[in-house]
């Protein structure tokens, strides 16, 4: 068995949409809902970047569907800061939240203007933040001196059951590394031989028989020419590797970059197609790698119909 998850993607769309996709998404048949948090979007055509934790409280109190969010902990979310806003939507919401934990990309960390680390001293320091985040969902005072201080820091109100903190990782590497701290991990799609290593890295070091989530970047219209320019607008700023994106600072700059990829550059990094039968053959591969959270990620802007039609026509043939 795999969730199938709607992407609420706030870089996208106005929180206020979202509730409303939201809310189609379940009477559809969309299982669970993800959430992103971003200050900035990745492009000027996105053009939003709401509150997210905002916002969940929001979609959970309207919905009975369990949600997750993909986070940094760091300057921007002191990891105390974070371990309460988790605790109280998690008291709120029994069961029905979880969390995903990277390192964090300069574009939304940058913004307190503190020195942006190197990508091992942000592992180091997300290590540390998901051994501190425990503690305080534990109910322990928390007295932390390493990538960050900590003084005098402990949480009354705490959730009867404490939420997954799943790890963030886009690559194999990452994955390996995660397999023994964390709860499981979340990665994103990606040709199925590499998403394998991705599974095998973290399954073999510590990962084994933890839970693994898939956020699957995919763009569906009714035309095979909509799906294509759909995914070029919105998404063509956010195909480059993770070391590449971590690094940008500034909506301009991925703005730019993006003028270097061409359409025909995206197939290989998102599931284009107007047939529902393609991307059911898609989901059924995930699941055969032991996903069983399936977050789908419709990157072009028509949601309706996305909703509708994998509604009727995806998601009864693959959960």
């Amino acid at each position: 068995m795999a969730l199938i998850g709607y992407h609420a993607s706030h870089e996208q769309f106005k929180p206020s949409e979202l509730l409303t996709y939201v809310s189609m998404a379940e009477q559809a048949g969309f299982q669970a809902v993800n959430s992103s948090d971003h200050f900035y979007p990745w492009s000027e055509r996105q053009g939003q970047s709401g509150f997210s934790f905002a916002w969940l409280g929001a979609a959970m109190n309207t919905s009975s569907l369990p949600f997750g969010m993909v986070v940094s902990p760091g300057p921007r979310y002191h990891p105390a800061v974070l371990a309460q806003a988790i605790a109280t939507l998690c008291e709120m919401f029994p069961e029905r939240f979880w969390v995903s934990l990277g390192s964090g990309e300069a574009l939304n960390e940058a913004i307190t203007g503190e020195l942006w680390p190197a990508k091992q001293d942000r592992n180091i320091r997300l290590k540390e933040s998901v051994e501190v985040i425990r503690q305080l969902l534990n109910g322990e005072m928390v007295h932390y001196k390493g990538s960050f201080t900590v003084e005098n820091a402990k949480l009354y109100t705490l959730p009867k059951i404490k939420p997954l903190l799943i790890g963030a990782a886009v690559t194999a590497e990452t994955a390996g590394w995660m397999g023994g701290w964390t709860d499981g991990i979340v990665t994103i799609s990606k040709p199925i031989e590499e998403l394998k290593k991705t599974v095998d890295a973290f399954r073999q070091n510590g990962g084994d028989g933890k839970p693994m989530y898939l956020k699957v970047q995919l763009s569906y219209a009714r035309s095979e020419e909509e799906a294509l320019i759909g995914a070029y607008d919105q998404w063509r700023t956010n195909i480059f590797q993770g070391n590449v994106l971590g690094q940008l600072r500034t909506v301009a700059e991925f703005d730019a970059l993006g003028e270097l990829v061409k359409p025909e550059d995206l197939p290989d990094k998102i599931d284009i197609s107007s047939d529902t039968d393609f991307h059911i053959e898609k989901i059924r591969q995930y699941k055969a790698l032991g996903f069983e959270r399936i977050i789908l990620h419709n990157v072009n802007r028509d949601q309706k119909t996305f909703i509708q039609d994998f509604g009727t026509k995806v998601i009864p043939q693959v959960i």
